[in-house]
């Protein structure tokens, strides 16, 4: 007897989920028949037997239905439906990370593509900066066209980081607590001895920054994410002392470039603490400077310098300068 006349429509749920027209049919009758033979359901969906076996084993390979000795068991469709679904899902999620890769994939490439055209071009594109004004402000421009922007600043020199530290450093904390910058910077420790620097460094880490100083800082040099990077126009040289003049980059080169000696020195360098300047004394002390030369390197007086190696004694719990020499070297601090 055939049922096809009301059997299961053309395109169905079971069709949606990968399921051809001829398996759905033969899941169908099997759902209505529950246990049946193969001939049974041959009958019931008007087909020849030679067909129903074969999509027979699709729909028990698909785990829709069980084979018992000489009968068809359907199993329930929730189950059936529930396993295909997460199936679907799993190859989407496969599909989506697919996608993924292949938009970074064509980000780097990209930028592959753009350092051969540079170099084709005969040069890379470069912009003149001139004045701290339109250094500071132009660097959170630039992070402003794409947050959150991975900026990194190296400063060698005590006058520059004050002089950031008192004019222009506001705009840039506001920019890291806001989220346009997840700032990385390394000063020298000199700077640490003035208050603008210390009040600087707390609001900086306030806002989510990151500081860390070093005893010397070989230039001043800032990339800002993987394609951009400002050098100053000669290296090693204070940048007031050439009225803030530098070079943006716009190559992965040179962005690359920094940012790996940036990771070098960020290794060496030593994160600020309230005891930073204590730490300084003894560092300097155990290079063999006296109290006064110690003074002249930090730019304080030499009371101050005497009131920090005060300050270290007795957060060490030394008893004299060779005590506390020995005990922060044995704490790492030298």
């Amino acid at each position: 007897m055939s049922t096809t006349g009301n059997a299961v429509p053309r395109t169905g749920p079971f069709e949606s989920l990968g399921l051809s027209p001829g398996q759905a049919a033969l899941y169908a009758a099997a759902l209505r028949l529950h246990r049946a033979t193969p001939a049974e359901l041959a009958e019931a969906v008007d087909r020849p037997a030679a067909d129903v076996l074969d999509a027979l084993d699709s729909l028990v390979r698909l785990g829709a239905v069980d084979r018992r000795r000489e009968e068809v068991v359907a199993r329930h469709p929730a189950e059936v439906i529930g396993r295909l679904v997460a199936e679907r899902l799993d190859r989407m999620a496969r599909e989506s990370r697919c996608l993924d890769e292949m938009i970074t994939a064509a980000g780097r490439l990209a930028r592959h593509y753009d350092t051969g055209r540079d170099w084709r071009g005969g040069g890379l594109p470069v912009e003149r900066v001139s004045g701290a004004g339109a250094l500071y402000e132009g660097v959170i421009g630039h992070a402003l066209q794409a947050p959150p922007a991975d900026l990194v600043m190296a400063v060698p020199d005590h006058r520059t980081v004050v002089r950031f530290a008192n004019t222009h450093s506001a705009q840039w904390i506001r920019a890291a607590a806001d989220g346009v910058v997840r700032l990385r910077a390394i000063v020298p420790h000199a700077a640490l001895s003035s208050p603008a620097v210390r009040e600087m460094y707390e609001r900086f880490t306030a806002a989510g920054a990151n500081l860390r100083a070093l005893d010397e800082v070989p230039s001043w040099f800032l990339a800002l994410g993987d394609g951009t990077a400002w050098l100053p126009v000669q290296w090693g040289v204070p940048l007031p002392d050439n009225a803030y003049n530098c070079c943006v980059v716009h190559a992965p080169a040179a962005a690359g470039a920094l940012r790996a000696l940036f990771g070098e020195l960020w290794a060496r360098a030593a994160p600020i603490s309230p005891h930073s300047g204590a730490r300084q004394v003894l560092r300097l002390a155990a290079q063999g400077l006296s109290d006064d030369a110690v003074a002249r390197r930090l730019g304080v007086s030499v009371r101050t310098v005497r009131a920090r190696f005060a300050e270290a004694m007795a957060e060490l719990g030394a008893q004299s300068r060779f005590h506390a020499g020995v005990e922060a070297a044995r704490r790492g601090w030298l």
